[in-house]
């Protein structure tokens, strides 16, 4: 049985949605931007920066994950591969709430 392994990279990027420059975010990972959301298909594991495909991940819904963390809900826009990503102190609360919303 393979475990998932996670390697820390807290690093700053520009946005490809929004155009954003983001910072790191100093207590874990950045794995998306806090503006819109968005993401990089770039890891298999997270961290590990294997993934080829490099996709935007689109957010598309949010779920509870524990006590008062959430996970977003991203499906990637050129594979469309869902994958999850926990949300972040500085994440947009705006956006949030719209991920909350039955459609």
């Amino acid at each position: 049985m393979e475990y998932k392994k996670f390697k820390m990279i807290d690093e700053g990027f520009k946005c490809l949605n929004c155009g954003k420059q983001v910072k790191p975010l100093g207590y874990t990972a950045r794995d998306h931007c806090p503006n819109c959301l968005y993401s990089m298909h770039v890891d298999i594991n997270p961290g590990d920066r294997k993934e080829t495909c490099h996709g935007l991940l689109q957010p598309i819904g949010i779920e509870k994950f524990k006590k008062d963390k959430y996970k977003i809900i991203y499906k990637c826009i050129k594979c469309n591969k869902m994958t999850k990503n926990i949300t972040a102190i500085d994440d947009n609360m705006d956006e949030i709430i719209k991920l909350s919303v039955v459609k």
